[in-house]
């Protein structure tokens, strides 16, 4: 009774019913989003990709320090790895690090390799127009100190909105230290134009010997000399001090969009200090800034800074550039954000660049190259010949050991291979995964997996037959008993899965987050498509005979069991009679 009465529980209608469910919101997310691209994301050998090569510079012009080149690819790994399971590979190459990113996301790459150096200074002059030369009068209305139209002049227009503590950007500010007005220049030798590399290399001792000077003009503590840099900078121009200028002492620099430029002064905090970095939103829902949160001792650092300068100009300076230069309206404790012409791709990779720190090295970004697929895609033919190999070989012991149990088996992994593709879409568009030859091995690998799942329930139902239960009877206490043994293999498996892809890195990653996935997706194909489709046979008085099912030489056991059962309790109470008498 205990055993029919834990029949009527099991309604495997529901279980199927959940898990058509499933299959069908992954396929109307997958229709109904994502512009109608209805494949998976290819990796770098499957489709080809973009290869960058960043070139490491140092100031004197030597081969860059081992340790140092080995710390800049650990920390643009993590700047990929923070872009998901994307499948770029970051590789070093003597003194360059080479990034290969799957398809043509060349600026992906070069993003990746920035320095990401960003530091706070304080501005003591500007901005003054990219184009104003040394020697060159200001323009009639213009200010001769800022170069700049004055405020009662300067033309209305809405100011970009600035977080709370901060005002107008790039407002005229007035020097700090004295200087002579711009049409009279003291009588002191003008510095050269920002030098150009020239098409040099990046270890050309001469671009070194640009650096050291560059330091003694666009650095100068000479108010003179900042004078004369401030106006001789071509924002135009490559610019070999870009990642090289010291934190210590004044910088000559220009904006980012290379339209004005800046005098400023001494760095008095650094982006070491950055906590985290999330790109958001405007207040005002337009545009783009990046929210910085400072770890305490640059919070503590920057709330006191903006206490004391309220209506100073400050500068977030990115690698050299002036990122954006807004006024302090009150002191800021807490988030601060940085806010510039941002688009969202820009401030997400600028938010991404700075979270996880800056290089310790300056490197120049080559041409992007296109990677063929060509060899891939041969492994990758190669591959699906052995997978579909391998299927049919279990498709053909499955039909011949276990009959009808044995099409339940293609069925559950024909399902499988549904639910899987979906899933590898989505992940494709929400986290950036990227199919690869590691993860083709990978679900091969899986394969296998789910088979046993399978014949761990099988090889159960089959024990239960030959104690003498039926086969309907047999099915709810043979999956009770499995259950266990699968839950126990495939949590197994997901952690030596999840350990690898923790451990890993490049391909061997995809390898293992397909392998975790495809045991997750087995334990759903069993539960709720395996075992209601057996129970459905076993009730059924057509398809439910053993000897369809693959199960007809262990039902003559079981009935034989059954059949001896009798006999001995028959025998068992005529011995107790006789013994009583």
């Amino acid at each position: 009774m205990a055993t029919s009465s834990g029949q009527q529980r099991v309604r495997p209608w529901r279980y199927l019913t959940a898990f058509a469910g499933i299959v069908v919101v992954l396929y109307a997310l997958v229709f109904l989003t994502g512009g109608g691209n209805l494949t998976p994301k290819l990796g770098i050998d499957l489709q080809g990709g973009t290869r960058v090569t960043l070139t490491a510079r140092t100031t004197d012009g030597q081969p860059p320090p081992r340790d140092q080149l080995i710390q800049a690819q650990d920390i643009i790994e993590q700047r990929v790895n923070g872009l998901g399971v994307s499948g770029a590979e970051v590789q070093l190459d003597g003194s360059n690090i080479v990034i290969t990113v799957p398809g043509d996301a060349g600026e992906q790459a070069r993003s990746l390799g920035q320095t990401a150096q960003l530091r706070f200074r304080e501005v003591l002059q500007g901005p003054v127009p990219a184009n104003q030369a040394a020697g060159q009068q200001p323009a009639p209305g213009q200010d001769a100190q800022s170069g700049q139209a004055p405020a009662s002049q300067a033309p209305a227009s809405p100011a970009p909105a600035q977080p709370q503590g901060m005002g107008e950007q790039s407002r005229p500010v007035a020097p700090v230290a004295q200087v002579s007005p711009l049409q009279d220049p003291p009588p002191t030798p003008a510095p050269s134009p920002t030098p150009s590399p020239g098409g040099l290399a990046p270890d050309d001792p001469r671009v070194a010997a640009e650096v050291t000077k560059l330091r003694e003009t666009r650095q100068s503590t000479d108010q003179a000399t900042q004078l004369q840099a401030l106006l001789a900078l071509n924002c135009g121009a490559p610019d070999p001090l870009q990642g090289y200028d010291d934190p210590t002492r004044p910088l000559v620099a220009c904006s980012e969009d290379g339209q004005t430029k800046y005098l400023l002064g001494p760095s008095f905090l650094e982006g070491t200090e950055i906590a985290s970095a999330q790109a958001q939103q405007n207040q005002q829902g337009v545009g783009w800034v990046v929210g910085l949160t400072f770890k305490p001792q640059g919070a503590d650092t920057w709330g006191r800074y903006t206490t004391e300068n309220v209506g100073k100009n400050v500068a977030f300076v990115l690698d050299g550039d002036v990122v954006s230069a807004p006024t302090i309206n009150q002191p800021i404790f807490g988030q601060t954000q940085i806010s510039g012409q941002f688009n969202q791709d820009r401030a997400q990779q600028l938010a991404q660049v700075l979270r996880y720190g800056s290089l310790p090295l300056s490197f120049d970004s080559g041409n992007a190259q296109t990677v063929s697929a060509s060899l891939g895609l041969a492994s990758l033919e190669a591959g699906l010949i052995a997978g579909a190999v391998g299927l049919v070989l279990v498709f053909a012991y499955c039909l011949f050991y276990y009959r009808l149990l044995g099409i339940l088996t293609i069925l559950s992994l024909a399902l499988s291979g549904l639910v899987v593709y979906a899933v590898l879409i989505l992940l494709g568009r929400w986290i950036g995964f990227t199919l690869d030859l590691a993860g083709v091995a990978g679900f091969i690998i899986a394969i296998g997996i789910t088979a046993d799942s399978f014949v761990i329930f099988f090889e159960r139902l089959k024990d239960e037959m030959r104690d003498g239960r039926t086969f309907r009877s047999a099915v709810p206490r043979s999956w009770e008993r499995a259950r266990r043994t699968i839950l126990t293999a495939d949590a197994v498996s997901f952690l030596a899965a999840a350990v690898l892809y923790i451990l890993a890195v490049g391909e061997v990653r995809g390898f293992a987050f397909t392998l975790g996935m495809s045991t997750v997706l087995d334990l759903v194909v069993v539960f709720l498509v395996t075992f209601p489709l057996v129970v459905l046979i076993s009730r059924s008085k057509s398809l439910g005979r053993p000897g369809l099912s693959g199960l007809g030489a262990v039902d003559r056991i079981g009935s034989r069991h059954r059949r001896e059962k009798p006999a001995v309790g028959r025998r068992a109470a005529t011995t107790g009679k006789g013994a009583g008498a």
